[in-house]
């Protein structure tokens, strides 16, 4: 039985009606329907904490989805988890690979961002400012492509760059 249709949260249960009616009036073919509904089963695990299961449902749905927009906002969620569980380089690699499928993904730019900063943080508690520095200025890279495609949004990395002397 599919996830949809054992979930209880009200959210995804009306996400759920709403696609499968979507699905039903917009023409697509077989293996697109059935690429989303995994894309579909894979958000509402994730949103569980199911992460193992999410993970199956968007590698399914990579196999099957075509359209490389599509495709990105799977990988995105692939890397969304894979942060979630502290695995920051395999994290790093799928926001890469949405990105080249579409450029126009502020929250991977920031969620690479939040990473690189994170190692900058680490490395600055383990004595090496020399490796913080270098980690810094790819975050700052990072938020500021985020900036640059939503503008007045994430206000606390708009702060730390201008903090920071990053800002230009």
């Amino acid at each position: 039985m599919s996830r949809s249709r054992i979930n209880g949260n009200f959210i995804d249960k009306t996400f759920s009606i709403v696609a499968n009616i979507l699905l039903r009036i917009i023409p697509t073919t077989s293996g697109e329907k059935e690429a989303f509904a995994y894309y579909r089963d894979g958000m509402s695990a994730q949103s569980e904490g199911n992460y193992a299961e999410a993970l199956q449902n968007y590698y399914e749905a990579m196999r099957l989805e075509i359209d490389p927009y599509d495709r990105s906002y799977i990988l995105y969620n692939i890397g969304l988890i894979h942060t979630r569980n502290g695995e920051h380089t395999k994290a790093l690699e799928y926001y890469f690979r949405a990105l080249e499928r579409n450029p126009f993904l502020p929250q991977a730019f920031n969620n690479m961002a939040v990473i690189c900063h994170y190692r900058g943080e680490q490395a600055i508690r383990q004595g090496d400012s020399e490796i913080a520095e270098a980690w810094f200025d790819q975050a700052a890279e990072y938020w500021k492509q985020a900036l640059s495609l939503t503008p007045g949004n994430y206000i606390e990395a708009q702060n730390w760059l201008k903090i920071s002397r990053r800002f230009e």
